[in-house]
């Protein structure tokens, strides 16, 4: 099996390249964002970082997560500077993003 040739990416759109992506979801999410302790923070680096764009910040001060677009790529949970404002788990089995190629 030979590497994959990331020339051949570049100039795809990315939004032709998210057409690849399959998300199966689970009805558990393997994401959890805590509002409470999200109203305190003041750099709001999940918002930026997460390259799906899944983080909203709220009137109040919290944060929303729609975990049905998740890419698993745990960006997120690494950049919190909150500890425990986010908890990240595996999806279930048979759950989760899949990327395809070819």
């Amino acid at each position: 099996m030979s590497a994959p040739d990331p020339a051949r990416w570049a100039d795809i759109a990315f939004e032709d390249r998210m057409s690849t992506v399959e998300f199966r979801v689970g009805e558990r999410a393997h994401i959890s964002v805590d509002s409470e302790v999200c109203r305190s923070c003041t750099t709001r680096a999940c918002v930026t970082a997460c390259p799906a764009d899944l983080f909203a910040p709220t009137a109040d001060g919290g944060i929303l997560f729609n975990y049905e677009q998740c890419f698993e790529c745990g960006t997120c949970y690494q950049v919190c500077d909150a500890e425990g404002a986010i908890t990240w788990t595996y999806p279930d089995g048979g759950h989760g993003v899949v990327f395809r190629h070819g």
